[in-house]
């Protein structure tokens, strides 16, 4: 399995995630072909999931 230094990585927020702690997921961006996401609650503890930027586009479309 591949490792990414995700220590400089500028998170975003998800739009969809609100002020209240509910719902809230960062995804970012610049790892080469890899859309790594997290949960904003926990921040830098969070566990990152990485998807293959395919994928991950493949997942958004369905989504709308």
């Amino acid at each position: 399995m591949r490792e990414y230094d995700l220590s400089n990585t500028r998170w975003r927020k998800s739009s969809y995630s609100n002020g209240e702690g509910g719902s809230c997921v960062e995804v970012a961006a610049g790892a080469p072909d890899l859309v790594p996401v997290r949960d904003s609650k926990l921040g830098t503890d969070s566990p990152v999931l990485a998807f293959p930027t395919d994928a991950w586009t493949h997942f958004l479309g369905l989504l709308k």
